[in-house]
């Protein structure tokens, strides 16, 4: 299994977290968001990362999908709650996190006007591992590139992921960049 991965990308982060969480095998092929390959774009029209590649001429680009299909081909650990409810309570907060963090998060990167301070306080953490995931590349960024004070409640939150190997693995990621 391959992941076409740049080191600096939140959505890579998600792809690099579920695999390590499922204890998953790979080789990791890192690109310059910068100056992206052509190959990237053949393998995904619109050149963006994470790209999966499963090796058996399968190849799947984008981060929520990805971390859907890892999910269900290696279904332990589960990463997604046991009852049907909260697993799709969890899908949703994925499928929902441009409008309820990211747009705000990338916002603020810019310099535009922006609510990243509201969406960090009603920030939905903690139910579920599988959304945890799903947002945490964005707060450690936020927190350790922006130099943005997170609420004490997302810190907790925050310091509690950083135990898991996965977690502090990308925090390490983060500081290295």
């Amino acid at each position: 299994m391959r992941l076409i991965d740049a080191a600096r990308c939140p959505y890579c982060a998600r792809a690099r977290i579920v695999l390590a969480e499922k204890g998953i095998d790979y080789e990791t092929v890192e690109i310059d968001l910068s100056n992206r390959p052509a190959w990237v774009y053949e393998l995904n029209v619109t050149g963006r990362v994470p790209i999966l590649d499963d090796g058996s001429s399968f190849v799947l680009p984008e981060s929520e999908v990805i971390m859907a299909y890892l999910e269900e081909q290696y279904p332990e650990p589960a990463l997604l709650p046991a009852d049907l409810r909260d697993r799709a309570r969890a899908r949703l907060l994925v499928h929902r996190f441009d409008s309820s963090f990211g747009d705000d998060y990338y916002a603020f990167r810019r310099g535009d006007a922006n609510e990243l301070a509201e969406r960090l306080a009603q920030l939905q953490v903690g139910d579920s591992l599988y959304a945890d995931v799903a947002y945490v590349p964005w707060v450690i960024r936020a927190r350790d590139m922006l130099g943005v004070e997170l609420p004490v409640r997302v810190a907790d939150w925050l310091a509690t992921l950083e135990q898991r190997p996965s977690i502090a693995a990308e925090v390490q990621v983060v500081k290295s960049l």
